[in-house]
């Protein structure tokens, strides 16, 4: 199985990157439910399913493997956003890139999954700083691109991956699949 090690915990002064533990997993939920709600009020379908308490992406189970990343202004503060980064597909994951259920193969790419920032952060350019800080502040081994995905209807997300860096793989089942190649380090 692929590591995933935190190489720079700084991503601007002030603020600091942690792996999530146990203890933040409410907090964590609480954070994609507040950024799901605000979809929601302005019309977008994107993470409904958690308004109806399904987790797609099983967030404690990405919790204990290590691969939820929260970001802090320092120890006890609320936090200031947050990110799974799955090393292996998930069945959603699967289902969109047209991955082979029975390959055993973890592949090549890490799943981006549930970026968020507290609603209060945003308009200030910390989205773009943390899909920045995933490509110089982390180490996948075995990794060489990161994926994600978007609802189809989300221009405005779509043109921030684009601007991102990502490249518009195409749209499968309702969803923009994006991808970027990660330099090594």
């Amino acid at each position: 199985m692929a590591t995933m090690t935190i190489v720079e915990s700084s991503v601007k002064p002030g603020l600091m990157a942690f792996q999530a533990s146990t203890e933040d997993q409410a907090e964590v939920q609480e954070l994609i439910l507040q950024t799901a709600r605000w979809l929601h009020s302005k019309g977008s379908t994107q993470w409904g399913r958690l308004l109806k308490g399904k987790d797609d992406h099983n967030l404690g189970d990405a919790i204990s493997r290590g691969e939820v990343i929260i970001f802090r202004k320092s120890e006890g503060l609320p936090l200031a956003g947050s990110m799974i980064l799955q090393q292996q597909p998930s069945a959603w994951d699967r289902k969109l890139w047209g991955l082979n259920e029975a390959d055993s193969e973890p592949g090549t790419a890490v799943y981006l999954h549930r970026l968020v920032v507290d609603r209060d952060s945003t308009g200030k350019g910390l989205g773009r700083e943390l899909m920045q800080w995933i490509e110089q502040g982390i180490h996948f081994t075995g990794k060489d691109r990161i994926r994600l995905d978007c609802i189809a209807g989300n221009d405005k997300l779509s043109e921030f991956y684009r601007q991102c860096g990502y490249t518009y793989i195409g749209e499968t089942n309702g969803y923009n699949i994006f991808e970027k190649m990660l330099t090594e380090m």
